[in-house]
């Protein structure tokens, strides 16, 4: 990479090229106040103004952010005009938002209130008439409220660059002007597939996983049993809403908030997840052998599945049948459990947690019913977790590390525990297949060549003793995509196919923890582009922990199918475990 010479404040620096001036000062220890500190910058659009600074020769202040540093220039950040320009830009900001701080889910972690602090806005600088509010609540998913939206854009460049749709954008013009799916329709009536990743990137309370609190919190009062099963992807990043670095697994201390919130059992769903690789295993193996639709492709992301739902409906026989760990834990549940302890289903309350904001639309699907009986009843993310840890008062770090609970369906495997990242059901799937195509297990039971934690396409060829199956995973729209599109030219060369609706996987879901360099001063400043590493490698670590790691070895599950479900695939297996999928115009029709 190519240096060039700069001055900032009069000091002389050499950096990269290719930065802005934002990037370029950040490298040389300076935090200009902005609005873009979600991977750097995603916006580019340099429309808030909240970073204004001097450059000797430009004709006005210019938004660092998007203008590029160059040789010989020379940047002025504390001067009196450029820190007079930020207050103003950001008093701008405030004088046409809701400014409800104490009602705000984002509390704490809102940027605007962040650089409000730091630049020294005035929220009663400028008055004037508010923009109409919209207000969006239908969709299972997703709350959308224009009154704390700043425009920024962050959310509609997120939806493009990484699930290539674009379902937001500027609606109206001038003082007029929100952001919002075409036409201002809910997210509920338009092809929003309820990833969440605009939540994930919207500065302010603007774009909110819709809270299911409240729904657990009536459980309890009406004297449910209420049952809570974690996901994996939870327990890599739940630490972080309480200040341990990014990458601390804190599974021993999930498992004690949960109880001490009352839950009457606390299981994980990686017993679901053995679960799905032994129905989705036989699957693949049953297409493999009788002709049946190939290449095979995971259902495990309900966001894909929506996707797939809206844009592809000629290739649903693609999907496996399989639902989801936490709907089919869900549905074991409210069958084989109730059974072994004399509940009545309808008295069970089941709640996931999930990294998922898609999940509480999976949920309220009438094909993940059972005799009109949901198999989930509340989906509450792992950043809702974290609230209602915080609102019983529980000091997280002072907990001790306790086991999940083992009754039926304590057990499970590394193989469950790599789900939360890409490439890890499709490694889960094969470590099984191997042993059903070859009768042995592998000795080398990591398949590397399918792991990963980037949004992007990966692919290989796997030779089981001599039966070659080839595979590709893929996370984010914009990649699966292509795979898709292959499939209906009838160029793809692919058996089974792994996709997942956010980049990097469950462990980017988007109703995971906030991920905001200017929030995470003990961090290293390429946390932005580490995080999904950092938040892989706990799991992974967590698989060569475990001491069995091959889904099919899972005692439990043995035990589920001898006594209760038979055999994979069987009639009963798929009564309980296996959904269907429609192609559809609109997503009001779950």
């Amino acid at each position: 990479m190519n240096k060039i010479n700069i001055k900032i404040e009069g000091i002389s620096y050499q950096v990269d090229e290719n930065l802005t001036i934002l990037e370029a000062a950040k490298a040389c220890g300076y935090e200009i106040p902005s609005l873009c500190t979600f991977n750097h910058g995603e916006c580019n659009q340099g429309s808030c103004r909240v970073c204004l600074v001097e450059v000797e020769g430009a004709r006005g202040l210019v938004a660092s952010c998007v203008y590029p540093v160059s040789e010989g220039m020379s940047i002025k950040i504390s001067s009196a005009k450029a820190i007079t320009a930020r207050r103003e830009s950001v008093e701008l900001l405030l004088s046409n938002h809701n400014k409800n701080c104490q009602q705000c889910d984002k509390n704490g972690q809102c940027e605007l209130l962040h650089v409000a602090n730091i630049t020294g806005a005035r929220d009663d600088a400028f008055a004037g008439v508010l923009t109409e509010t919209h207000i969006d609540r239908l969709a299972p998913g997703l709350v959308r409220d224009t009154s704390k939206c700043i425009l920024c854009g962050r959310c509609i460049a997120r939806c493009e660059n990484a699930q290539g749709i674009g379902i937001l954008g500027y609606e109206n013009r001038g003082f007029n002007t929100f952001v919002a799916p075409a036409e201002d329709r809910s997210f509920a009536d338009s092809p929003c597939i309820q990833c969440g990743q605009c939540v994930n990137v919207c500065p302010t309370g603007a774009l909110m996983e819709h809270s299911e609190i409240d729904k657990v919190d009536a459980a309890f009062k009406a004297g449910k049993h209420v049952i809570v099963q974690a996901a994996p992807a939870v327990r890599a990043a739940l630490g972080e809403e309480f200040d341990y670095p990014i990458g601390t697994p804190v599974t021993g201390k999930m498992i004690a908030a949960l109880r001490r919130l009352g839950f009457e059992r606390v299981y994980d769903v990686n017993f679901g997840a053995d679960l799905t690789i032994m129905e989705e295993g036989t699957e693949l193996l049953g297409r493999l052998k009788n002709n049946g639709v190939l290449p095979m492709i995971t259902s495990c992301s309900p966001g894909w599945v929506n996707y797939a739902e809206y844009n592809y409906g000629d290739l649903l026989p693609h999907l496996s049948s399989c639902k989801s760990p936490h709907q089919m834990q869900g549905a074991i549940i409210k069958s084989y459990w109730a059974e072994q302890h004399n509940i009545n289903p309808e008295d069970i309350f089941v709640v996931s947690v999930m990294p998922c904001v898609a999940k509480k639309f999976e949920k309220e699907r009438e094909q993940q019913k059972v005799n009109g009986i949901p198999d989930v009843d509340a989906v509450i993310t792992t950043r809702e977790l974290a609230r209602m840890i915080r609102r019983a008062g529980i000091m997280f770090n002072r907990l001790p590390d306790e086991e999940w609970d083992q009754d039926i369906m304590g057990d499970y495997t590394g193989a469950a525990v790599i789900f939360g990242v890409t490439g890890g059901v499709m490694e889960a799937a094969l470590r099984t297949v191997y042993h059903a195509l070859t009768g042995k297990e592998k000795e080398e039971i990591v398949f590397t060549e399918v792991r990963g934690h980037e949004a992007g396409i990966r692919e290989a060829s796997i030779d089981i003793d001599g039966t070659v199956v080839n595979v590709a995973i893929a996370s984010g729209m914009r990649s699966a995509k292509v795979l898709l599109d292959q499939i209906k030219e009838g160029t793809s060369k692919y058996h089974f196919i792994e996709i997942m609706g956010c980049p990097g996987g469950c462990i980017n879901g988007g109703g995971q923890p906030y991920v905001r360099s200017c929030f995470l001063p003990n961090e290293s400043d390429d946390i932005m582009d580490t995080y999904k590493k950092k938040r892989a490698k706990a799991l992974y670590s967590e698989d060569e922990r475990q001491v069995i790691r091959q889904s099919h070895n899972n005692p439990q599950i043995k035990e589920l199918y001898d006594k209760f479900l038979g055999e994979p695939n069987s009639h009963k297996a798929h009564e309980l475990l296996h959904t269907s999928y429609a192609a559809r115009e609109g997503f009001n029709e779950i």
